[in-house]
């Protein structure tokens, strides 16, 4: 069994300690690095293959947030989560600018974060706290606030059963969830999710998510 392998960043050895004691107990997840700081994640994420990184928000020498920035540079790029206590509106909007694909709190019950990690490995937004909630409420109100200056050209790039499988990807969907849903194979929602990236010109799933909170594709 392939193993998740994930890169923990926090500046609380306690917290850093408990995150890799918890997740090393699971089989199909491994810890193959830990950081305190901004600096030590650039240095060690690049030593590593990393498949999600586990990032706290304020850090000594900067924030979590640059990480994520900093991520979307390595190839492969791997997916990021935001593990804070912080539940404050600002940071998730950056986050979702970052390309992070969660955000979530340090009081997330156990199981609940291990299926959070696992969710976002798999390529699912995972934004799940009151900031965040109305935080992509802000993204969605200027599409509705003058429904003549929104911009329908940019709509319109997608076709209706892209529209439709973009407002799926939205609700957290996976791509065998929404070949389910849509009765078609898993293989053409792939076809479908890459058309969309392509066309929208963005880099992945998190970033087209954004794009349908701004433009009222998830209703």
């Amino acid at each position: 069994m392939s193993q998740i392998r994930i890169f923990l960043v926090d500046d609380q050895s306690i917290i850093r300690d408990g995150l890799r004691y918890m997740i090393d107990h699971q089989q199909d997840m491994v810890v193959v690095g830990t950081a305190s700081t901004v600096t030590e994640a650039l240095d060690g994420m690049g030593r590593t293959p990393v498949d999600v990184l586990l990032l706290d928000i304020r850090l000594p020498d900067g924030s979590g947030l640059d990480i994520a920035r900093a991520a979307r540079q390595l190839d492969p790029a791997p997916k990021t989560l935001l593990l804070t206590t912080f539940d404050v509106d600002l940071y998730v909007l950056e986050a979702l600018r970052a390309g992070a694909m969660g955000y979530v709190l340090k009081d997330l019950p156990t199981p609940e974060l291990l299926q959070t990690i696992r969710a976002v490995y798999r390529g699912e937004a995972m934004y799940r706290t009151q900031a965040a909630s109305w935080a992509l409420t802000q993204a969605v109100r200027p599409a509705y606030q003058d429904s003549n200056a929104r911009d329908h050209n940019d709509v319109e790039l997608l076709t209706e059963r892209e529209q439709e499988v973009l407002q799926r990807m939205s609700y957290g969907e996976r791509n065998a969830d929404i070949a389910r849903a849509l009765f078609v194979s898993e293989g053409t929602v792939k076809t479908h999710v890459h058309s969309i990236l392509q066309k929208l010109q963005v880099e992945d799933r998190t970033q087209a998510v954004v794009w349908a909170f701004r433009h009222g594709l998830v209703r």
